[in-house]
């Protein structure tokens, strides 16, 4: 996946624990796997039932959870977090997970996603006295938590959860229990699994797979579950009847092992392309995809045409992270240290590049450069998306409006620029119906591609994305 080149990176991913004595070890395992949806920061907070600890870090899960710091973490609940920094920006004291003390006790916070109304929320917080001490969104919810007047935790937590808007998966650890609270929009996915005895939630069903853990079920939107020695309660905290769980998610942000809402990635992605074949019929020689995400869909478009599919980019896993730079210089340079065109494979042919989306389109232009100068005789570009027009305001790092190339340009003149022979994007309504298989595009947050936001968007927020 060429996400970290192409400026379009998923916020953060979430893994906790309730009830097992190794809760460190299982979270460790568990961000590993969800490695993918943040290289920028990862923590772990545990508790042994009368004490909070934190361990986190600038870096990879690998990098800052050597043998002996899991030698220190001990605990039977834990809660772990992988981040990529959109919302608040880096810097050490934005890595999550967040932990609080107070005379009533601790409180750390895991959260993936992004508040839409987290400025004025600050605003309002700190003209009644509260001071920040990071620039992260998450932490609103403990500021909101600790200044609501009920005397029960459970309470004061729903009463914060109300006052939030945007897309939010919130982790919140106690001494005592473990909380879980989706939005009331289910813009981020957030499932339920069983370890024997414990309990076990995360991001992505494929953390389950990794430790052994049984998948029980999705968090429902506007829902809060209670994690404690006396088992498991949920409650509503909110009601909403328009589900909009994100389509990115199915298009690349997800590991293609993982099962969203019941449907595997990889099979609504297979779809995809199946659908592409059908909109977008041409004749070529080879099929190709950009990997990692756009392999699945590529497979669909080759089996829906009959066309071969071949591996003609070959994507260097051994590469550092140097290549996640702000420049345009560096990020062309990055797709070069990254991919690699097979001459033997497509040279003398006519290919069909199956890609997941294009953002600036500078990655898709270098690309399309890499097979010719391969000995692709022509490039076909089919993306398994719409194109994007508009910024994200929940936690995926679309770049500012004026960045995206989709905003202000047609098919046509996009085409111009990546020196692609012909382009092709999936309409909406049949990315949709590749997932689900049914008419029309509800159930589904598509604001990138369409502008329709199913939330209210402050004009603060608004400003930052479009002025940016």
């Amino acid at each position: 996946m060429l996400a970290e080149i192409k400026g379009l990176n998923e916020e953060c991913g979430v893994f906790g624990v309730w009830g097992h004595p190794d809760s460190a070890q299982l979270t460790y395992y568990g961000l590993h796997s969800l490695q993918h949806r943040g290289q920028e920061g990862t923590g772990i907070v545990v508790s042994n039932g009368e004490k909070l600890r934190v361990v986190k870090g600038e870096g990879l899960v690998s990098e800052i959870f050597t043998a002996n710091v899991m030698e220190e973490l001990k605990g039977t609940s834990a809660v772990g977090h992988v981040r990529y920094a959109t919302a608040g920006g880096g810097g050490y004291e934005n890595v999550q997970p967040l932990l609080f003390h107070s005379q009533t006790g601790s409180l750390a916070l895991a959260h993936n996603g992004n508040l839409v109304n987290a400025n004025y929320l600050k605003h309002q917080l700190e003209t009644q006295g509260s001071i920040f001490q990071t620039s992260s969104d998450t932490e609103v919810l403990a500021h909101l938590i600790r200044r609501s007047g009920f005397s029960q935790i459970k309470d004061q937590v729903k009463n914060a959860l109300s006052m939030l808007k945007g897309a939010y998966a919130y982790l919140i650890l106690t001494e005592n229990e473990l909380m879980v609270a989706l939005d009331p929009h289910g813009l981020r996915p957030l499932s339920l699994a069983c370890l024997g005895d414990a309990y076990v939630v995360a991001s992505e069903t494929c953390a389950f797979d990794v430790i052994g853990a049984e998948y029980i079920r999705d968090i429902r939107p506007g829902e809060l579950l209670i994690i404690n020695k006396d088992g498991i309660t949920s409650e509503q905290f909110a009601f909403n009847s328009t589900k909009s769980i994100c389509a990115m998610e199915y298009i690349y942000f997800s590991r293609p092992d993982s099962n969203i809402q019941g449907i595997n990635v990889h099979t609504a992605r297979k779809n995809m392309g199946k659908r592409l074949a059908v909109e977008a019929p041409i004749e070529a020689d080879v099929v190709t995809g950009v990997p990692d995400s756009s392999i699945s869909a590529a497979i669909g478009y080759a089996e829906a045409t009959g066309i071969p599919y071949e591996m003609g980019l070959i994507k260097n896993k051994y590469v550092g992270r140097t290549f996640i730079q702000p420049t345009q210089s560096l990020r062309e340079q990055g797709v070069k240290m990254k991919l690699s065109a097979v001459r033997g494979v497509v040279e003398g042919k006519r290919v069909v590049m199956v890609d997941d989306s294009i953002v600036r389109g500078t990655t898709s232009r270098r690309i399309v450069r890499l097979l010719k100068e391969a000995g692709a005789t022509e490039v076909h570009v089919v993306i398994s998306s719409p194109p994007i027009k508009n910024p994200c305001f929940y936690g995926i790092d679309t770049s500012s409006k004026e960045e995206l190339i989709a905003s202000d340009k047609s098919v046509e003149e996009i085409r111009q620029l990546i020196g692609a022979d012909s382009l092709t994007f999936l309409s909406a309504e049949g990315m949709v119906g590749a997932i689900v298989k049914t008419e029309g595009t509800n159930g589904f947050c598509l604001g990138c591609f369409t502008g329709n936001y199913p939330t209210e968007i402050y004009p603060d927020t608004l400003q930052y994305y479009y002025q940016k």
